[in-house]
């Protein structure tokens, strides 16, 4: 089926997230705002209601412009959401790194990215629910954080990769996602004392026997 496939024809009642997430008035803006509105958009959406329910309808109603602008400058609902929750985490090389500090080194960053960064949250979000979105996020994770880690692990070199990851995305969901108290009130010092020496364990400590 093609990208309009879904759009729906007929008008639909407003839900809380058309209420939320919408915006006001069409207005003159330049192709340039245009695209980052529709990125902006496409965030909020992915994030509140997952991959598969959001529809670039609308997306494209909440900026304001036809649905097929939005296919124009992105193409496919995938590739929009591809681009939208696009994010970047500054790592610094690790080789030669010493263990006891790869964590205060690695943390920090990786808060920055939980918490700063809304195409992260959006994907983290919409990974929850979509397998699409999960794909997305182990690809990026593979691309953009492995081969640093692998550079600090002395064994064991996929599975300490993955049980980091599974560990940090972990704490990233309960605490941005699903908000948990105990762990969503602590400061970002704080939450680094605590994970600290699990994040060292799993990435550079002794493997089990």
């Amino acid at each position: 089926m093609g990208d309009l496939d879904d759009i729906p024809r007929r008008p639909t009642k407003s839900t809380a997230a058309d209420i939320q997430l919408g915006m006001s008035t069409k207005r003159p803006r330049n192709a340039a705002q245009t695209r980052a509105d529709i990125l902006s958009a496409a965030r909020r959406r992915f994030a509140a209601e997952g991959f598969e329910r959001t529809t670039l309808r609308a997306i494209a109603s909440d900026v304001g412009v036809d649905a097929a602008l939005v296919i124009r400058y992105f193409g496919s609902k995938q590739d929009l959401f591809a681009t939208a929750t696009e994010f970047k985490i500054d790592l610094p090389d690790l080789t030669g790194a010493d263990p006891d500090e790869i964590a205060d080194m690695l943390l920090p960053r990786y808060f920055a990215v939980w918490e700063d960064d809304q195409s992260f949250l959006a994907l983290l979000r919409a990974a929850m629910t979509s397998r699409v979105a999960a794909d997305t996020l182990n690809e990026t994770l593979a691309k953009h954080v492995a081969p640093t880690l692998r550079g600090a692990t002395p064994d064991n070199h996929l599975q300490r990769i993955a049980l980091t990851d599974a560990f940090v995305i972990g704490l990233a969901a309960t605490r941005s996602v699903l908000a948990n108290p105990p762990v969503a009130s602590l400061s970002r010092e704080e939450l680094s004392r605590w994970a600290a020496p699990v994040f060292r364990q799993l990435l550079v400590g002794p493997a089990p026997s």
